[in-house]
């Protein structure tokens, strides 16, 4: 455990950060125009900033707006590292737009040094457990091997997963992955977490007939619904959380980003209502770059 560690910390206010960023991505590319759509969903007439859970995300402090990382030509993934943890040294609770998912290893690399015991709970269509993938070891297909393999997770917990081939059986059975594979899906009550938690949002986990606008598009997904159920059914305080692979060249008449902005206002009113864990251990000191 690091030094100066504090039990029962109050959290920051969640932080949006875009990360555009889709290199990484194995079949189309597209998914880093995602942020800035997103956002303006987000903020769309057509709807409110209230959320399910009676949460009014327009009201002053109830997030903060970190806006869009701009990347550089080389060593990506430690720049989408360092600029989380920058976030979480202010004690922010980043909340991730994407890019494809190849981010979320960076990304929780800067947890890991922040929150111990951290629990990943992961929608999905593919589990994302390749050891390599088309030659690559941090392809978008990849990240969740490289996350449990460096040991950054106690608790990974996969929900929707409708793709899952021997290898990545094989690799969920190494590292311990609670796959919940679609076809057995469980009741919400059956999913107990504890803090802190990590939440990330693939928006292939949801059919394509509410979300077209995903370069891997997996019919007999789960439903808007279902997916904001699971959400409001997590018992323990999320810390941060990523929303990926949206790509709006896919799209239908804007039908995904308008959903991927209702998962993140969600998202962000349970965060928002839940600011203190007692079990979550928190560092003070700067990241290691």
């Amino acid at each position: 455990m690091p030094a100066n560690v504090h039990k029962g910390v109050r959290l920051g206010a969640p932080a949006l950060l875009g990360i555009p960023f889709d290199a990484n991505s194995s079949y189309l590319r597209g998914a880093a125009a995602a942020p800035p759509l997103i956002r303006e969903a987000l903020r769309c007439d057509a709807s409110s900033l209230w959320t399910e859970l009676g949460v009014d995300l327009g009201s002053d402090g109830a997030f903060e707006e970190a806006g869009d990382l701009a990347l550089p030509d080389t060593q990506v993934l430690e720049a989408i590292e360092g600029a989380v943890g920058k976030l979480l040294d202010k004690r922010l609770r980043p909340l991730i737009l994407g890019g494809d998912h190849s981010i979320t290893y960076p990304v929780v690399r800067a947890f890991a040094k922040t929150f111990s015991e951290l629990t990943i709970i992961h929608f999905d269509a593919h589990p994302d457990l390749y050891d390599e993938f088309q030659g690559s070891r941090f392809s978008h297909a990849c990240p969740f091997a490289r996350i449990m393999e460096e040991k950054l997770a106690k608790r990974l917990i996969q929900i929707g997963i409708h793709t899952m081939n021997e290898h990545q059986r094989r690799q969920a059975q190494r590292f311990g992955v609670e796959v919940f594979e679609l076809s057995k899906l469980p009741a919400c009550e059956e999913l107990q977490t504890w803090c802190p938690v990590y939440v990330s949002f693939d928006i292939d986990v949801l059919d394509p007939a509410f979300a077209p606008g995903v370069s891997h598009r997996e019919p007999g997904g789960i439903s808007v619904r279902e997916a904001i159920r699971h959400l409001h059914s997590i018992t323990g305080t999320i810390v941060g959380a990523d929303i990926v692979e949206y790509n709006p060249a896919r799209d239908v008449s804007q039908l995904t980003a308008t959903v991927a902005a209702k998962i993140l206002k969600e998202i962000l009113g349970k965060m928002v209502t839940e600011p203190v864990c007692p079990e979550v251990a928190m560092t003070t000191h700067e990241h290691a770059r």
